[in-house]
C-alpha cells in the first residue's frame, strides 16, 4: 500500500490503490481507521460537508474544543436553523390538531444551498402567520357563536313565564307587607340576571347566591337539552342556565360580583315575552350568518393545512440537514489565510477514494478543489465493523458488554453459533424451539412491511430488532431437543429403542407371582439382547419410562456442562493469540498465552479427559466397579489416593502430580513473565538513546502509514501503557499491579467460570422438570376427564387452550428469558474476558440517514 503519509494530495491525485487490499469489511477484526485532514475552500465547503453526510464516511473531529458555542463560525446560521425548526414544530402541532397525519417526504432529499435559507425562512414564517391569523379568526368565530348559541338557549329554556306570573300576579307579592315609614314603594321593581354556568358549578352558585342575598331572589336553573360544543377544545359540553329575580340595586351588585367570581356567560333578559321572542329569532338569525363565515373561515384554515403539507415534511428533512452541516463546520478551522476550513475526521481505509471522489465532486463546481491527506496520529482510532440485518444481533450483544478496541479480535462472529447453541443447552425441547422458530420466522418473512416496521410498540421493537438471533435460538433449541429427546417433555421413538425387554424377560425368568411383588423392574445391560447398541441419535426414549431418569440425565448433562465450558474458554484464549500477534507482542505468546492454556488444560483439560475416558473404556460389565472421576480429581489436588477407588489407567497419581506441579508452575511465569521482559527491554533502550531521538522518531511517525495502528495495543495498555515505539516512561509497580490483577482473575476465574458453566446443567433440567410438570398437572388430567370423543372434545378445548397460554408464558417467555440472560452471562464473563478488552469506542460517522428514516 502507497505510503500517504506527510504528503498533500489533491482530490484528482489521490492514489487509487489506496484500499485495494480490503474490498470488504470483516467481522472478525475491525476495519482500519485513518485520521484525514481536509482542506475545504470557503466556497465549497458547505458543499462538500453536505456531500459527506449523504454518504455517511467520515467522523469529524472537534478542532474548536476550547472555543465557546457562541462564539463559533456559523453559530449565526445554526440559530437561524433552530429558530426555523421552532415554526416547524408550531405548524407540525397545528397539523395535528386539525386531525391530519404528515406524509414523508418524497425521495431522498439533499440539504439546500446557503442563499435558500432566506428563501425556505420567509416562505415558512408568511406560512405561520397566515396559519396563526386564520387560527385566530377562527377561535374569535367560535367563541362568538358559543356567546350566541349559549343566549339562544337561555331565552328558549323556559324561566319566563314562571318567573313573570311571580311578576304580574297582583301588588300584593309586588308591594312588601309593612310600608317603610318613608313612604309607598311604588319605584320598587322586580330585576332579571340570566346565564349559563358549568353544570359542576350550579349548586355551589345557587348556596352561595342563596346566603349572600339573605333568601330575597327567586332562582332558576335548568340543563340544556343538547350539548354544545366547545369553542376550543370541539367537545361537545353540557351547560346549566339560570335565570334570577331580585328586588334592590344592592342584591343586584351582590349577584353580579357572584355570578362573575364563577366565571359565569351573563345576559340580557327582556321582561316582555314578545321581546324575548324577537331577540330569540335575532339570534338565531346571527347564529346562521356566523355559522356561514365560521364555515368559509374553516374552508380556507384547510387551504392553508394543505400548504403547510406540502411544506412542512421536505422543509423538516432539509433543515435538520442544514443544521446539521453547520454544527460539523463548527468542529472545522480556519486557516490563517481564510480562504479554507481545516477539518480533521476518521475515515475508514476502504472508503478512502469514495471520499476523494466526493470532495472532487463537491469542490469543482465552485471552481476550487478540495483537499485531503492523512495524517499519524497517536489516539486510538474509532472502532468500524459493519454489519447487516443478520449480524447486527450479534453484534450488540457484544457491543452491550464494552466496544472492541480498535482492531481488537471480534467475538460476534463465534457468537453467532455459540450463544444459541448454550441458549439451546438450557432450553432444549423440540416444541418449544419450533414454537420460537415459527415467530421469528413471522417476522423475518415480514420485516420488510412498513406497518412492521412503523410498530412503536417498545416490546415488539425489542424482539423486531433480534428476529434472526430468536430464530437461531430456536433453530438450535429444535436440535438440542431432539439430542434430549423431549417434545413439550413427552419422549418420542423415532428410531426403535436399544433396549428389549423381551429379552430380558426371556431370559430372567419373570413370573406373574414375580411382577405381582415388584413394582419397578431392571433391564440388565449385561445380559445378552438386553442392551442392542446406542440409539441413532440423542437419548433413547426408554429412559423417559425409567425410575432413574432424573439421575441419569443429571449425570449426563453435569458432565456435558464441563466439557463445553473448558472447550469455550479455551477457545477464548486462543483467540487472544491473534491479539498478540497483530499487535506485535508475540513475547506475549510465551509469557501470557502458553501459561494460561497450560493452567487452564493441565487442570481442567484433564478432567475433560477422565470424563471422556471413562466413556469410552468403562463398559456395562465394569460399571459397577468403576472408580469415581471425582474422588480422583480431588486426590488430585491433595497428591494422595483412595484404596478403595481404583485407577482408570496404569500410573495416573504420575501424570497427576506432574500436571498439578505444571500448572502451578505457570503462575510465576504468568505473574512476572512479561513485567520482566518490559523492564529488560526498556532499561537498554533507554541507555542507547541519543539526545536528538525525539525528533528522529517524530519524523519517522510521519513515514509509517499505520502509525496510528502500531502506537497503542491492548495489550501494552495492560502493561501500564509501553509502546515499543515510544519513550514513555515505565512504571514497574503499574505493571506488576495490572499483571498482578490479570493473573489472579485468571487463575481464580479457571476454577469459578468452570463451575459457572454448570449453569447449562441448572437450567436444563429445571426446564424439563417444569414442562414436566405443566403437562402433568394441565394436559395429562384434561386426557384422563372423558373417554368419549364428544365429551374429550369438549372437555380439551378449554385445558389445551390454558395449557398453551402457561406454554408461552412460562416456558417461552419466562424461561427463554431466564436461558437467555444466563447464556449472556457465559459470554461476556466467561468467554470474552479471556481475550476481549472492549474499552474502545465506535465510528459515529457524519450522516443524514436518520433524518432521512
Amino acid at each position: 500500500m502507497p505510503v500517504v503519509g506527510n504528503c498533500l494530495w489533491s482530490a484528482s491525485d489521490w492514489p487509487p490503490s489506496v484500499s485495494t487490499h480490503r474490498t470488504m469489511g470483516s467481522m472478525f477484526r475491525s476495519e482500519e481507521v485513518a485520521l484525514v485532514q481536509l482542506f475545504l475552500p470557503t466556497a465549497a465547503a458547505y458543499t462538500c460537508v453536505s456531500r459527506l453526510g449523504e454518504l455517511g464516511l467520515v467522523e469529524f473531529r472537534d478542532l474548536n474544543a476550547s472555543v465557546s458555542a457562541f462564539q463559533r463560525r456559523f453559530v449565526v446560521d445554526v440559530r437561524r436553523c433552530e429558530e426555523l425548526e421552532k415554526t416547524f414544530t408550531f405548524l407540525q402541532e397545528e397539523v395535528r390538531r386539525a386531525g391530519l397525519v404528515l406524509p414523508p417526504p418524497e425521495g431522498r432529499l439533499p440539504a439546500p444551498p446557503p442563499r435558500d435559507l432566506l428563501r425556505i425562512q420567509e416562505e415558512t414564517e408568511r406560512l405561520a402567520q397566515e396559519l396563526r391569523d386564520v387560527r385566530g379568526n377562527q377561535q374569535a368565530l367560535r367563541a362568538q357563536l358559543h356567546q350566541l348559541q349559549l343566549h339562544a338557549a337561555v331565552l328558549g329554556q323556559g324561566h319566563g313565564p314562571q318567573l313573570a306570573a311571580a311578576h304580574t300576579d297582583g301588588t300584593s307579592e309586588r308591594m312588601p307587607l309593612l310600608q317603610a315609614p318613608g313612604g309607598t314603594h311604588q319605584d320598587l321593581r322586580v330585576n332579571f340576571v340570566a346565564g349559563a354556568v358549568e353544570p359542576h358549578k350550579a349548586p355551589a352558585l345557587e348556596r352561595l347566591l342563596w346566603r349572600a342575598c339573605r333568601g330575597f331572589l327567586i332562582a332558576s336553573f335548568r340543563e340544556l337539552e343538547q350539548p354544545l360544543e366547545h369553542p376550543v377544545t370541539g367537545e361537545p359540553a353540557m351547560w346549566m342556565t339560570f335565570l334570577i329575580s331580585y328586588w334592590g340595586e344592592q342584591i343586584g351588585q351582590k349577584i353580579r360580583k357572584i355570578t362573575d367570581c364563577f366565571h359565569c356567560h351573563v345576559f340580557p333578559f327582556l321582561e316582555q315575552e314578545e321581546a324575548r321572542r324577537r331577540a330569540l329569532r335575532q339570534l338565531q338569525q346571527q347564529s346562521q350568518e356566523l355559522q356561514e363565515v365560521l364555515g368559509e373561515t374553516e374552508r380556507f384554515l384547510s387551504q392553508v393545512l394543505g400548504r403547510v403539507l406540502q411544506l412542512l415534511p421536505p422543509g423538516q428533512v432539509q433543515v435538520h440537514k442544514m443544521k446539521a452541516v453547520y454544527l460539523a463546520l463548527n468542529q472545522c478551522s480556519v486557516s490563517t489565510t481564510h480562504k479554507c476550513l481545516i477539518a480533521e475526521a476518521w475515515c475508514s481505509v476502504r472508503d478512502l477514494p469514495a471520499l476523494q471522489e466526493a470532495l472532487r465532486d463537491s469542490s469543482t463546481e465552485e471552481g476550487v478543489s478540495a483537499v485531503a491527506h492523512r495524517i499519524p496520529c497517536r489516539d486510538m482510532p474509532p472502532t468500524l465493523i459493519r454489519t447487516n440485518r443478520f449480524t447486527a444481533s450479534f453484534q450488540g450483544i457484544v457491543d452491550a458488554y464494552g466496544v472492541g478496541r480498535y482492531q481488537e479480535v471480534n467475538p460476534a462472529p463465534y457468537t453467532i453459533i455459540t450463544f444459541p447453541f448454550l441458549f439451546a443447552v438450557m432450553f432444549g425441547d423440540v416444541g418449544h424451539g419450533l414454537l420460537m422458530f415459527l415467530f421469528a420466522l413471522a417476522m423475518v418473512l415480514a420485516e420488510n412491511q412498513p406497518a412492521v416496521k412503523a410498530a412503536q410498540n417498545e416490546i415488539w421493537q425489542t424482539f423486531f430488532r433480534g428476529r434472526y438471533l430468536l430464530l437461531l435460538m430456536g433453530l438450535f433449541s429444535i436440535y438440542t431437543g431432539f439430542i434430549y429427546n423431549e417434545c413439550f417433555s413427552r419422549a418420542t421413538s423415532i428410531f426403535p429403542s436399544g433396549w428389549s425387554v423381551a429379552a430380558m424377560a426371556n431370559q430372567s425368568g419373570w413370573s406373574d407371582a414375580f411382577l405381582a411383588q415388584h413394582a419397578m423392574l431392571t433391564l440388565d445391560p449385561n445380559v445378552t439382547g438386553v442392551f442392542l447398541g446406542p440409539y441413532p441419535f440423542g437419548i433413547d426414549p426408554v429412559w423417559s419410562l425409567a425410575a432413574n431418569h432424573l439421575s441419569f440425565l443429571n449425570s449426563f448433562k453435569m458432565k456435558m456442562s464441563v466439557i463445553l465450558g473448558v472447550v469455550h474458554m479455551a477457545f477464548g484464549v486462543v483467540l487472544g493469540i491473534f491479539n498478540h500477534v497483530h499487535f506485535g507482542q508475540r513475547h506475549r505468546l510465551l509469557l501470557e498465552t502458553l501459561p494460561e492454556l497450560t493452567f487452564l488444560l493441565g487442570l481442567f483439560g484433564y478432567l475433560v479427559f477422565l470424563v471422556i475416558y471413562k466413556w469410552l473404556c468403562v463398559s456395562a460389565a465394569s460399571a459397577a466397579s468403576a472408580p469415581s472421576i471425582l474422588i480422583h480429581f480431588i486426590n488430585m489436588f491433595l497428591f494422595s489416593h483412595s484404596p478403595t477407588n481404583r485407577p482408570l489407567y496404569p500410573r495416573q497419581e504420575v501424570v497427576q502430580a506432574t500436571l498439578v506441579v505444571l500448572a502451578l508452575a505457570m503462575v510465576p511465569i504468568l505473574l512476572l513473565g512479561t513485567p520482566l521482559h518490559l523492564l529488560r527491554r526498556h532499561r537498554p533502550h533507554l541507555r542507547r538513546r541519543p539526545a536528538g531521538r525525539q525528533e528522529e522518531d517524530k519524523a519517522g511517525l510521519l513515514d509509517l502509514p499505520d502509525a496510528s495502528v502500531n502506537g497503542w495495543s491492548s495489550d501494552e495498555e495492560k502493561a501500564g501503557g509501553l509502546d515499543d515505539e515510544e519513550e514513555a516512561e515505565l512504571v514497574p509497580s503499574e505493571v506488576l499491579m495490572h499483571q498482578a490483577i490479570h493473573t489472579i482473575e485468571f487463575c481464580l476465574g479457571c476454577v469459578s467460570n468452570t463451575a459457572s458453566y454448570l449453569r447449562l446443567w441448572a437450567l436444563s433440567l429445571a426446564h424439563a422438570q417444569l414442562s414436566e410438570v405443566l403437562w402433568a398437572m394441565v394436559m395429562s388430567i384434561g386426557l384422563g376427564l372423558g373417554r368419549e370423543v364428544g365429551v374429550a372434545a369438549v372437555v380439551l378445548v378449554p385445558i389445551f387452550a390454558a395449557f398453551a397460554v402457561m406454554t408461552v408464558a412460562i416456558l417461552l417467555v419466562m424461561e427463554g428469558l431466564s436461558a437467555f440472560l444466563h447464556a449472556l452471562r457465559l459470554h461476556w464473563v466467561e468467554f470474552q474476558n479471556k481475550f476481549y478488552s472492549g474499552t474502545g469506542y465506535k465510528l459515529s460517522p457524519f450522516t443524514f440517514a436518520a433524518t432521512d428514516d
